[in-house]
């Protein structure tokens, strides 16, 4: 799993810098090196965010990296305890998963009943137009130039062209089930509100750091212009 490899690549790094011994001194950031490494941490703590560890299991997690960096015996059988790993990650991403999507029901449950103007479809995407647009609907093949705002139901910003300043031009059918759906059902010039559940969106692997397994995300998006497929690209 990609969360174990980044741990043991940070542990094995933090091994070759250890080597020889000596005391470990406070970092100030001060230095590249230093803020390089604090970098590296906090790159790995986000990752551990999905595991949702208390601070017990943070100490025993932190306790394991000093002992292997120092060069000490393990505390535990490690032969016994390495199938372990994967099991617990497993079972702790499922529930992550687990509750991140009950979480996202009850979300468009009481958005829906707030909105009853939001219309929700077969596949579970809830849709909400905000303004309506004069043009043509988008076709899957084509590509769009939008501006959209996307958060977690917490109201969490994970990525926003509006905040960049930017529009975005895409193909329709090279992003997310959620957005594919979505943008089909709003006309150019038009702004909607979608709700997209996991299935339609990142499903149980999430894309962390910022967006959890499971999570239900919502968007704004403001569609611009169509750039319809060209005939020349059928052939």
């Amino acid at each position: 799993m990609k969360l174990l490899s980044l741990l043991l690549v940070c542990t094995m790094v933090i091994v070759a810098c250890n080597e020889g011994g000596g005391k470990a001194k406070k970092v100030d950031l001060k230095s590249e090196e230093d803020k390089t490494f604090y970098a590296m941490g906090f790159m790995l703590g986000a990752n551990l965010q999905r595991l949702n560890l208390n601070d017990q299991e943070l100490g025993a997690l932190y306790t394991g990296i000093v002992d292997s960096a120092k060069g000490s015996e393990a505390a535990v059988e490690m032969a016994a305890y390495q199938p372990k790993i994967q099991e617990m990650f497993k079972a702790r991403m499922e529930m992550a998963s687990k509750n991140q999507k009950q979480g996202g029901e009850k979300f468009i449950t009481d958005y829906m009943k707030k909105n009853p103007e939001a219309k929700k479809t077969d596949s579970g995407l809830v849709y909400h137009i905000l303004k309506e647009g004069t043009g043509a609907m988008p076709k899957a093949e084509d590509s769009v130039e939008v501006h959209y705002h996307g958060q977690l139901t917490d109201g969490t910003v994970f990525d926003s062209s509006v905040d960049r300043g930017k529009t975005i031009t895409f193909p329709l059918n090279r992003v997310i089930k959620g957005w594919t759906e979505g943008l089909q059902l709003v006309k150019e010039g038009g702004k909607v509100r979608l709700i997209i559940p996991a299935d339609l969106a990142y499903g149980d692997a999430g894309a962390p750091p910022k967006i959890p397994g499971g999570a239900t995300l919502q968007f704004e998006v403001e569609l611009f212009k169509i750039n319809p497929e060209k005939e020349e690209a059928k052939k």
